[in-house]
C-alpha cells in the first residue's frame, strides 16, 4: 500500500475486492463488528437499483449493462467516508472502478485457490458467470485473465485456511 495511505487510513473506506468464493461478504461482515463501519455490499445495491436479481440483469441486460450499474454504484459507495465496500469480483476491471474506489480507500483483494473457490461456491445458483459446463475451468480462466488486475490492489491477503475473523484481524494488522 502506498505510504501516504497509512498516515489517513482512520479516515479511508476499506474495499474488499477479489473473486467469488473468496470471502468479501463474511469479511466486510467481520470487519464491520470489529470497526463499528457500516457496510455497502455493492453487488445487493445493484439488485435493488435494478429491482432484479444479478442472475436476471445478466439474463435480460447482459454483462455489460451489469457493469455500468455497477460502476454507479460504486461512485455512490465512494463517495462515502469510514464504510467497508464490498465488491464483486469484476470491478477491478475498469480503472474507474479502481480510481474511485482509491480516491478514499483501500484497496484488499481477497485471494484463494481455483480448486478452493469451486468448492466454496459450487452449490451456488447464483453465479452467472459460471453457468458453463465446465465451472472449474471457466473459474481458473477467470482467475488467469483477472490477475493483472488483482495484483494492482493495495493488499493482497489469502483466504484459504482462515476463517473470516481472521483475514479481518489481518486486513486491519496490515492497514494500520
Amino acid at each position: 500500500m502506498p505510504t501516504g495511505n497509512r498516515s489517513r487510513i482512520s479516515n479511508l473506506n476499506i474495499c474488499l475486492t477479489g473473486f467469488m468464493g473468496t470471502g468479501k461478504t463474511a469479511v466486510a461482515s467481520e470487519l464491520a463488528s470489529i470497526t463499528g463501519r457500516r457496510v455497502i455490499d455493492v453487488d445487493l445495491e445493484i439488485v435493488k437499483t435494478a429491482g432484479m436479481s444479478i442472475n436476471d440483469i445478466f439474463a435480460t441486460m447482459g454483462e455489460p449493462r451489469f457493469r455500468e450499474i455497477e460502476t454507479q454504484e460504486i461512485r455512490k459507495a465512494s463517495s462515502q467516508n469510514r464504510v467497508i465496500i464490498s465488491t464483486g469480483g469484476g470491478a477491478v476491471l475498469k480503472g474507474e472502478n479502481m480510481e474511485l474506489l482509491r480516491a478514499r480507500g483501500v484497496v484488499v483483494c481477497l485471494s484463494a485457490g481455483a480448486g478452493v473457490i469451486f468448492e466454496r461456491i459450487r452449490h451456488s445458483t447464483e453465479r452467472p458467470l459460471l453457468k458453463v459446463d465446465d465451472p472449474l475451468g471457466r473459474i481458473k480462466e477467470l482467475l488467469a485473465s483477472r490477475e493483472p488486475y488483482y495484483k494492482n490492489c493495495d493488499l493482497m491477503i489469502n483466504t484459504e485456511q482462515k476463517t473470516p475473523a481472521e483475514v479481518a484481524r489481518e486486513i486491519l494488522e496490515e492497514i494500520a
